[in-house]
């Protein structure tokens, strides 16, 4: 090989460099590809897809045959320098040691670096062509790399390291759905991926922090005489209506607005025309997850519940619809007060009321009120002070300045919600 022209060893350095690239291209690559998009072109019957996808089941093989590659001829490039190097300079120790340098730096710029770079930033379009050329050669050195593959399990036994099984490498944990949905979401429209991400949140919501808390409940009191009765069953909001004997404690049941007109339609609306469309109450148990209870409603063929808590106390009202609103966003019409209206001020500040619901205050105003504990604003308060605050106090929670404009017995009912830059001057963080 001595007698062989310098520009030839070059030339042959040049190509063992190339094509060892072309294995750090398709070890990149490989591993970069994204699998469900991968799976998707399988599936649509792309012949490289395909030959991919089955390369990739056998990942320790894949590796195998791109690392002895890589390492074969890597070796044969700084052996042949090193042959250049003794033919034109002797065994001159200066010149073996820049030699070494040189080939250790061009292996790792064109053969290594720059290729995995590029495989990185295209990896679907590499992959899928050096499918193309792996396959036969993973054919072709198959009993190499099994043989290789032999001492790799023996250490890995030795060590008592299992390797995982691909289809669990390729599972995603819910956080890590979120964060694809974030990244990839100028691939998705804006309201799309609000939906899948609220979607993902039912889980971890419960019925307690979408419920109308009890308090602000219309219901119908069935012993508070037939003409009170019938002005509410007339002025009510709600299609569907709570009726209860005289404390919201003696819950009865739900009646609908449809039946209350066939009722109207026969004769008057009494207590004990009433009695006769009620459906039972639907009980459910606080801390319930939004999708539990969305796939509850289905199979029980129900619409409202009442949401109890572990003493068999009700707290509050959840519908169907505020389980969709949590999804999709509000599409509801609701009453004058449960509207959660929010009066902006000319300093910037927010005047709200207290009973509205936290989730609602963060999605709607752009807030990061804690949600851990209380649901509603007046029960952050509360806890806040661990007392009745009178109006006219002023604070922080989460570090936003508030102050109470309105209470009434032992409830906030007014707060108003100062920006940081426009918070009151007499304001102290408590």
């Amino acid at each position: 090989m001595e007698d062989l022209p310098l520009y030839v060893l070059l030339i042959a350095v040049a190509i063992l460099l190339i094509l060892s690239a072309f294995f750090s291209l398709s070890e990149t690559s490989m591993m970069a590809i994204n699998r469900y998009r991968l799976k998707f072109l399988a599936k649509q019957g792309h012949r490289g897809a395909n030959l991919t996808t089955k390369l990739l089941a056998n990942t320790d093989r894949l590796l195998g045959v791109i690392l002895l590659g890589n390492n074969l001829l890597n070796a044969a490039a700084a052996t042949l320098v090193a042959i250049i190097i003794s033919t034109a300079f002797g065994h001159n120790d200066l010149a073996i040691f820049i030699g070494t340098i040189s080939v250790t730096f061009a292996i790792l710029v064109f053969s290594e670096i720059t290729p995995k770079v590029i495989a990185a930033t295209y990896p679907e379009r590499i992959a899928l062509i050096s499918s193309y050329i792996l396959t036969p050669l993973l054919k072709i050195f198959s009993p190499v790399v099994w043989f290789v593959n032999l001492f790799v399990q023996a250490i890995l036994f030795i060590l008592r390291i299992q390797p995982k099984e691909n289809n669990a490498i390729n599972k995603l944990e819910l956080e890590e759905l979120k964060i694809l949905v974030l990244e990839e979401g100028h691939f998705i429209r804006k309201k799309h991926q609000t939906v899948l991400l609220n979607l993902f949140d039912l889980e971890s919501t419960t019925v307690d922090d979408v419920m109308i808390p009890r308090g602000q409940i219309e219901a119908i009191d069935l012993e508070s005489g037939d003409k009170t009765i019938k002005n509410q069953v007339l002025t009510c909001h709600h299609t569907r209506i709570p009726v209860y004997r005289g404390t919201l404690d003696d819950v009865t049941g739900i009646i609908s607005a449809r039946k209350v007109l066939n009722q109207m339609s026969s004769g008057e609306i009494t207590a004990l025309s009433l009695g006769k469309i009620i459906r039972e109450p639907y009980f459910i148990p606080s801390g319930t997850p939004l999708f539990s209870q969305l796939q509850l409603f289905q199979e029980n063929h129900e619409r409202v519940g009442f949401v109890v808590d572990e003493y068999g106390e009700w707290m509050g009202l959840v519908t169907l619809e505020d389980i969709i609103e949590e999804i999709i966003g509000d599409f509801t019409t609701n009453s004058p007060v449960q509207s959660g209206s929010y009066i902006k001020q000319k300093d910037g500040s927010i005047i709200v009321e207290g009973s509205s619901l936290l989730r609602d205050l963060n999605r709607k105003l752009k807030l990061n009120l804690p949600l851990q504990g209380p649901k509603t604003l007046n029960g952050l308060i509360l806890e806040h002070f661990q007392d009745i605050p009178e109006a006219g106090t002023s604070f922080k929670i989460a570090g936003y300045p508030m102050e109470i404009i309105q209470t009434h017995h032992r409830v906030v009912k007014v707060v108003q919600i100062y920006s940081i830059q426009a918070s009151p001057e007499n304001n102290k963080d408590i």
